[in-house]
């Protein structure tokens, strides 16, 4: 079976009439992409902020005619929308992704695999993972430098909480690493959905790993916090992260460029001690202790 997409470039704030067109002119899908390679991780508390300009894909069946909604598109949006059709073979953006995403390596042991490959019996960490929607995969230096932490630290038997778990990609980890329990929690429901499919697809029963909202977090504190979200909100939780931490917990953040990285330890130093910064590319980790005095 064939399809077809029609892609339309516009402005943030035209985002939900675009969509609804193509959502009531029956798009079988309706998919973000950022119009200049600008990223975007995690909004703060009670946001969904999307870029500046993007595009906003529809995907149709091949028999369905487009012409009629490029007309309302191009009535509603004369001057700030830009519109393009494209054809594709199902076999053509299945094999996209296919010959795109590779087994990724993080630390020594532990491997990211994608569901088409099958890993080998070697010994390594593994975690089934395929491309998914913009909630984290490993490709991106935020997650490889949580990843790599968790490599180098296996969080044996302890209790962990992953703020801002998108995929569940860090939660998952932390469980195959030995993990007792994992909190994962998120604003969005779709990535606490996106996380309970990736539990499923590794194995991995509700009893280790928890999801919810961050307004329905189980009131008790861990020794690891994960939280890979912007610079933002990373300050402005960093009393709430601190009260989830038992005394001596640490405490792993990332989504930090490297220019943001004094905010951040401004905001941690009242209740971490041993702030550590490990970079790549222009993004940071940051890492801490949790004060056995409490502030």
């Amino acid at each position: 079976m064939s399809w077809q997409q029609l892609l339309c470039q516009t402005s943030r704030q035209h985002e939900a009439a675009v969509s609804q067109l193509l959502e009531e002119n029956g798009a079988a899908s309706v998919t973000y992409q950022d119009a200049k390679d600008t990223p975007v991780l995690e909004p703060l508390p009670g946001e969904t902020p999307l870029w500046d300009e993007l595009i906003i894909t529809g995907l149709f069946a091949a028999d369905v005619n487009l012409t009629p909604l490029i007309h309302k598109l191009q009535q509603h949006f004369p001057e700030q929308i830009s519109l393009h059709i494209e054809t594709l073979e199902d076999q053509q953006w299945e094999r996209c992704w296919m010959d795109n995403y590779h087994p990724m390596k993080f630390g020594d042991n532990l491997w990211i695999y994608p569901s088409h490959i099958t890993p080998p019996q070697d010994g390594s960490t593994q975690i089934l993972l395929d491309p998914g929607l913009a909630f984290g995969t490993g490709t991106h230096p935020t997650t490889a430098l949580c990843l790599e932490w968790l490599d180098q630290h296996p969080p044996k038997g302890l209790t962990v909480i992953d703020y801002g778990c998108g995929s569940g990609i860090l939660a998952i980890a932390a469980i195959k690493l030995g993990a007792q329990h994992v909190i994962a929690t998120d604003i969005d429901e779709q990535a606490l959905t996106a996380t309970q499919d990736n539990m499923r697809n590794n194995h991995i029963d509700n009893h280790y790993i928890e999801t919810c909202l961050p307004e329905s977090m189980p009131e008790q504190q861990v020794d690891l916090v994960l939280a890979n979200i912007l610079s933002a909100p990373l300050a402005e939780l960093a009393p709430k992260l601190a009260q989830l931490s038992k005394p001596g917990a640490s405490i792993v953040l990332s989504g930090i460029l490297k220019e943001q990285q004094q905010t951040i330890v401004d905001a941690y130093t009242p209740f971490f001690s041993e702030l550590t910064t490990t970079s790549e590319q222009e993004w940071l980790r940051v890492t801490g202790i949790r004060h056995h005095n409490q502030g």
